[in-house]
């Protein structure tokens, strides 16, 4: 395969996540600098309907490693699958998507080859025939350009930072199967099963999201049930409030995320914390309710496409980060502004 640029897609039981259409796009644009075509890596078991959307989405060629070693995510037998076949070909660029398994499998690759990674990219260019890579620094505040001087070049591509391609079922494309390197007996972990959580939609693939901070719980107004102590009429009043955050968020499709405070005091499962210790997103429209605006969580927001900010305090530091500025309480706020969602969009 003579492709200068690959792409992981990252698949779980044969549902490929959105980043990984973002990641193709993105190879697209760098094959149009550096000429030939794109190539993407499936790995799995029972994917070939994945390789096939992914010639959808713009991929010229596609490396099947279909197998039932791989039928769950394992470092060693996925890393083994990626690292022999680019070792064979050494393209230019390798991109997978900055999800949790993509930012696994590409350090793994990486010390496998030999070769360096430049992480949670936002931009790319091409200057001389090697990628020089956009990526946030200091929790966001500043931007570093990177470049790797070893090859491949692997790249993670911050999630919802580069678009997708809209998928062409009219599209055609080679899919060469190969054999998965490592035998069962050859791996040494083993997937027993999964915990599963409560549904709604991902806060890594949302294009929007309503988030709650500690603010929440300061609604005097509510009276909690009697017998509660003082930290259960908190967390009493935070479950009411993220009730709100909620209820606006059902109405307009949203994952529903949260401050690291939010997620400390008890209010909701760090599952939906944002932030430097939390996910790090980047929707169209985030809408922060109650959030102060600490330095690591607008690090973990701050590339999101419009902000709007609803707070009581008028120099909570949110409001330098928000588009639009809302200086209320979220109780008096959030009830209308769902209502009126609701009616605009006819739900």
């Amino acid at each position: 395969m003579s492709d200068k640029i690959w792409v992981y897609i990252d698949q779980f039981k044969g549902e490929a996540l959105p980043a990984s259409w973002e990641a193709i796009g993105a190879g697209k644009a760098l094959a149009a600098e550096l000429g030939g075509g794109v190539t993407a890596l499936v790995c799995g078991s029972e994917v070939e309907s994945v390789a096939s959307q992914a010639i959808q989405y713009g991929a010229d060629h596609v490396l099947l490693v279909d197998d039932p070693t791989l039928a769950e995510y394992r470092s060693e037998p996925y890393a083994s699958a990626v690292s022999s076949l680019a070792g064979e070909s050494i393209p230019e660029v390798i991109l997978f998507p900055t999800t949790t398994r993509g930012r696994d499998l590409a350090a793994m690759v990486a010390i496998d080859l030999n070769t360096g990674v430049l992480v949670d990219v936002t931009a790319m260019e091409v200057v001389d025939g090697t990628i020089l890579a956009t990526r946030p620094i200091y929790a966001g505040k500043l931007f570093s350009k990177v470049q790797c001087s070893t090859r491949p070049q692997i790249v993670t591509l911050r999630v919802r930072a580069f678009p997708k391609l809209a998928a062409d079922a009219t599209r055609s494309g080679e899919i060469t199967r190969v054999a998965a390197p490592l035998a069962e007996g050859d791996i040494a972990t083993q997937v027993k099963g999964y915990g599963e959580r409560a549904g709604g939609v991902s806060l890594n693939d949302a294009a929007v999201i309503v988030s709650g901070g500690r603010g929440v719980s300061n609604n005097p107004r509510l009276v909690p049930p009697a017998g509660l102590t003082d930290a259960e009429q908190e967390k009493w009043r935070a479950q009411e409030g993220f009730k709100l955050v909620g209820g606006l968020a059902q109405v307009l499709g949203a994952a529903v995320g949260a401050s690291r405070a939010a997620v400390d005091a008890g209010y909701i499962p760090y599952a939906h914390q944002v932030g430097q210790t939390g996910k790090v997103v980047s929707p169209d429209l985030y809408i922060a309710c109650g959030i102060s605006g600490a330095i690591q969580h607008l690090a973990g927001m701050r590339t999101s496409k419009t902000i709007v900010a609803v707070n009581k305090d008028p120099e909570a530091p949110i409001f330098k980060l928000a588009r639009y500025g809302v200086v209320g309480d979220l109780y008096d706020i959030l009830p209308p502004l769902t209502e009126a969602m609701r009616k605009r969009l006819g739900k």
